[in-house]
């Protein structure tokens, strides 16, 4: 190593770096640096292919694409512009395999290098079909194909809704055959079948027809048809997106899908109510032929009305049996005739009878009818009317009766009085508002109510001894005048227990 090359690398081991003489490479700064690397590369890969598998796809709010694309050795990170990813005729998946179109730059922030896609497309057919079972089998997971959620086609749709290109032969067909089998009301939604848009068109046009409401300025469908010509794969990967295939599966209104020829299936016809190999077939599947429909409705007036002729001629022959059977008028008033001649012969003489009776009734009241015998009811009925009026003697009588009766009542009434007896010094023993009668009822009652002439006292009844025992006075002396006393008192006693002497 030269003298010279160990002094530019400072060997004598100086602090602080110094300008030499001669010196042609002065420091970069790091931005310096990043900025030759970022022309260097753009410059020389301005335009590149790239082949690989999509890895760690993520879509920002902002609407631009950041993926990896990858390969079995290497990784490249890619990004795509908004404006770019709005184009896209397919959803990026994490491994797909397709072709990127576009050019290399760095990422000064993260000294990285990456790819700026103004295009990309699958990598063959093999990748666009793998997407597509992909994309398949998720909704198919979802139950957007259930066959058991497929409602009936309507037998004769008022208003039919065809979504489809407005400049195509299909709308030509569709009317062509609508005009042929059943002429009725088409509103055409015109979108873009292939190309960059056409399924959010596609998609707009059936949620629009969905939400259009009856009664509305435009009639609502009862049938919706989405229909398309034949085309390769890429024609119709339109109708394989997935924001069509929703939009088919949540419509309110039965569906046809009609996208491309026979042997063309797209999801759009997993998602339709039914799916018509050609747009004409589903022209012929949404409406039945008129003529035919007119010979079916003749054919079914002449059997209704041979029905009715049959019926009513049924109806004939059992009326007819059933008067057959009946009783003639004559039949059935004959009894009737018979019993009024009868009536009629024994009216005259039951008249005359009746005459004869009432004339010998005449003939008797009117001989009871004298003045003799007038006079005699006459003065019975005055002896009646003399015994009826009311004399002084015997209202008089009637008064004294009442009287003694009264008097009588008075007494009997002042002898029963319960209050009379207590001022003669007795008393009314009550307990719980009842009468005590016995001292049985006075120990059972325990408290017993004392009511005298003047008022009523409380008093308590003791229990009565199992064992009584009578005390005896002893003997004593009765003389003549104790005995009399005595016997007064037992006069008097007696007088005191006579309650109503």
């Amino acid at each position: 190593m030269s003298p010279e090359y160990e002094a530019g690398f400072d060997v004598s081991g100086r602090l602080l770096a110094e300008e030499r003489a001669g010196d042609n490479a002065p420091p970069l700064s790091v931005s310096e640096l990043s900025a030759v690397l970022k022309r260097t590369v753009e410059d020389r890969f301005g335009h590149v292919r790239l082949r690989g598998e999509i890895s760690g796809f993520k879509r920002a709010a902002s609407g631009h694409l950041y993926l990896c694309l990858k390969d079995d050795n290497a990784v490249i990170d890619a990004v795509m512009w908004k404006g770019g990813a709005q184009r896209l005729p397919f959803a990026p998946q994490d491994g797909v395999e397709v072709i990127a179109t576009g050019k290399l730059t760095t990422y000064p922030g993260r000294s990285k290098y990456q790819i700026v896609i103004d295009r990309m497309e699958l990598a063959g057919e093999g990748a666009l079909m793998a997407l597509l079972e992909k994309l398949k089998a998720k909704l198919a997971a979802e139950g957007l194909f259930d066959r058991s959620a497929k409602r009936a086609i309507p037998f004769m749709p008022r208003t039919i809704g065809v979504v489809t290109s407005p400049t195509g032969a299909v709308i030509r067909d569709i009317l062509h055959r609508l005009e042929d089998r059943c002429p009725t009301n088409v509103l055409l939604w015109p979108v873009l079948v292939q190309g960059q848009g056409a399924a959010d068109q596609v998609a707009r046009a059936v949620r629009g027809f969905s939400a259009m409401q009856p009664g509305g300025p435009l009639p609502r469908p009862d049938l919706v048809i989405v229909a398309r010509g034949g085309g390769s794969i890429e024609d119709l990967w339109s109708f394989n997106e997935e924001i069509v295939v929703r939009a088919v599966a949540e419509c309110s209104i039965p569906v046809i899908s009609a996208v491309g020829h026979e042997t063309d299936t797209t999801l759009c016809d997993h998602a339709a109510d039914m799916r018509a190999p050609t747009p004409t077939a589903a022209a012929e599947m949404a409406v039945p032929v008129r003529t035919d429909l007119m010979a079916m409705l003749t054919e079914q007036g002449l059997r209704m009305d041979r029905a009715v002729r049959r019926g009513a001629a049924q109806a004939r022959e059992r009326l007819e049996m059933q008067a057959r059977l009946m009783p003639t008028p004559d039949m059935l008033l004959a009894p009737q005739r018979q019993r009024l001649d009868q009536l009629s012969g024994d009216l005259g003489n039951c008249l005359r009878h009746r005459v004869s009776d009432a004339r010998a009734h005449l003939n008797q009241a009117g001989g009871a009818l004298r003045p003799a015998l007038l006079h005699q009811h006459l003065a019975r009925a005055k002896e009646r009317l003399d015994r009826q009026r009311l004399r002084p003697d015997y209202l008089s009588r009637v008064f004294r009766d009442r009287a003694t009766a009264f008097d009588r009542l008075s007494r009997l009434f002042v002898s029963v009085n319960p209050d009379l007896p207590l001022a003669r010094g007795f008393a009314r023993v009550m307990a719980e508002g009842r009468l005590v009668r016995s001292v049985a009822e006075a120990q059972a009652a325990g408290a017993v109510l004392l009511h005298f002439s003047d008022g009523a006292v409380g008093a308590d009844v003791g229990p009565r001894s199992t064992s009584p025992t009578l005390e005896m006075a002893p003997p004593q002396a009765i003389s003549p005048s104790s005995r009399s006393s005595r016997k007064a008192q037992e006069r008097g006693e007696n007088r005191q227990q006579d309650l109503f002497s």
